[in-house]
């Protein structure tokens, strides 16, 4: 069975109070929970983790190596600012899907930039907490048909 890991970065601990014209009303715990709906479906496992700090992120990276062979990741403000968080994805080399809740190119042109596209399979934004769920499928579909 295939193990992914789903990322979230820094702040989406507040989500459903963050924000909600932005983000949505979806709190991180329904989004986690319609996230596991949708692998049980998909028969994959998932494993999870939310932080505020770049260095926990990047050790998640790290510790992905032979366990998951699958990343899912929003990586919040930290898309836009860690090259770090970039590199520890191309050095592990584990596909990625990179989501986001709202459109970034509709924004602030600060985050029109993202350091984790280019290591990434895809990108998927603006669909709110479905950015989540379509950014799972399009990982397990890489996984299962093209890498496969």
């Amino acid at each position: 069975m295939l193990s992914l890991l789903i990322l979230h970065g820094p702040n989406l601990n507040l989500l459903g109070q963050r924000e909600p014209g932005i983000y949505g009303s979806a709190t991180l715990d329904s989004i986690t929970q319609q996230l596991e709906q949708a692998a049980r479906s998909l028969q994959v496992k998932l494993s999870s983790l939310q932080s505020n700090h770049e260095g926990a992120l990047v050790d998640a990276v790290h510790a992905a190596l032979g366990q998951h062979q699958g990343i899912l990741i929003n990586a919040g403000a930290y898309t836009h600012t860690s090259i770090a968080l970039r590199d520890a994805i191309a050095a592990v080399a584990i596909p990625t899907v990179e989501v986001h809740l709202s459109n970034l190119y509709r924004r602030e042109s600060f985050r029109h930039h993202s350091y984790i596209a280019p290591v990434a399979i895809g990108q998927i934004s603006g669909f709110g907490a479905d950015s989540y769920r379509l950014g799972l499928e399009a990982l397990v579909h890489y996984l299962k048909h093209v890498e496969g």
